[in-house]
């Protein structure tokens, strides 16, 4: 009976979803889905549909987790639910205070993503533009010379898609450089923000907030099922919030996810200040690391930007 009541409940996304030529669909709020598609110049497109409520939502989550036997109780246990649907369709959804959109959200959002048809296994290597004695593609090549204006070196950076991490003492304006640099980066991408409480203004529309309090936090979510989630959410640019000794050890493993656009913010004086307090903070809660070597390995992979205040006047002091 509940296999019955699910594939009902999944008629409305079906046409979204199940198209060959749709490789996932994201809902960040009710009344909208996101298309990705295979090979499109501008992969995300958007539809409006009222069948979406966000209760029609909340009860499908509810409903995977009845079917496949998950936990999941937003509000004081597991909020998040994976499944892996008949036609082998990963499902990923999560429901409510972890999760936002905007100001509507204020009490607990939803959010899920659907992957579609995986592109043909026939002449696979080919899609993947590997053939026999031609040299590999370099997608997005990241400048490796650091230019000695540093304002070219910032904008560098964000072109490469490279991690950057905003470093600056209380009230030097870390949060509002961070919304500047969000301008910046393609309106057609997908941004997914991890923060403990919300601050940043993300324009680009097709964005989820995912929300860890440090004060308020009632149910099971914490910073490892964040990860897990973050990634299986297809972000094309990942937000974090402020470093703390809470979230260090899993901000630096998603920076190591391979996707493009880290970007995160941290309270120092220098920047090697800033490189010394991220890697404290990790080793926190991951003593295993050798503090110099994950230094070393953060001047390699990490910029930082370096922000300072005297009075009134602010200013980027160093571009790293």
């Amino acid at each position: 009976m509940s296999d019955i009541v699910l594939n009902t409940l999944m008629k409305p996304l079906e046409e979204f979803f199940m198209p060959e030529f749709v490789e996932e669909i994201a809902i960040n709020h009710a009344g909208e889905v996101w298309m990705r598609l295979h090979g499109a110049r501008v992969p995300w497109v958007s539809y409006k549909s009222e069948k979406l409520s966000k209760q029609y939502l909340v009860d499908l989550i509810h409903t995977v987790a009845n079917v496949y036997e998950r936990p999941f109780e937003p509000v004081k246990g597991i909020p998040v639910v994976y499944a892996t649907l008949p036609g082998q369709h990963r499902f990923t959804g999560i429901a409510g205070p972890n999760v936002m959109y905007d100001d509507n959200d204020v009490t607990g959002g939803v959010a899920l993503n659907i992957r579609g048809h995986f592109v043909s296994t026939k002449d696979a290597f080919n899609s993947y533009n590997l053939k026999q004695g031609q040299p590999l593609l370099k997608i997005k090549p990241r400048s490796k010379k650091k230019s000695n204006d540093p304002y070219v070196h910032l904008m560098n950076a964000i072109n490469d898609g490279s991690p950057i991490l905003i470093s600056g003492a209380t009230s030097t304006g870390k949060t509002t450089f961070l919304n500047h640099i969000l301008t910046l980066i393609d309106q057609n991408s997908r941004v997914i923000t991890v923060e403990d409480a919300r601050e940043l203004n993300v324009p680009q529309k097709n964005r989820v907030h995912f929300v860890l309090s440090r004060t308020e936090q009632n149910n099971q979510m914490n910073y490892s099922r964040l990860l897990d989630l973050v990634v299986r959410m297809t972000p094309d640019v990942i937000i974090g919030g402020e470093i703390s000794t809470d979230n260090a050890s899993a901000m630096w493993e998603m920076m190591g996810t391979g996707h493009d656009h880290f970007y995160t913010t941290i309270h120092a004086e220098s920047a090697a200040a800033a490189y010394g307090a991220f890697a404290d903070r990790i080793l926190h809660t991951q003593p295993a690391y050798k503090r110099a070597e994950l230094i070393e390995e953060m001047k390699r992979k990490l910029h930082v930007v370096q922000l300072s205040r005297d009075g009134t006047l602010r200013a980027v002091t160093e571009v790293v």
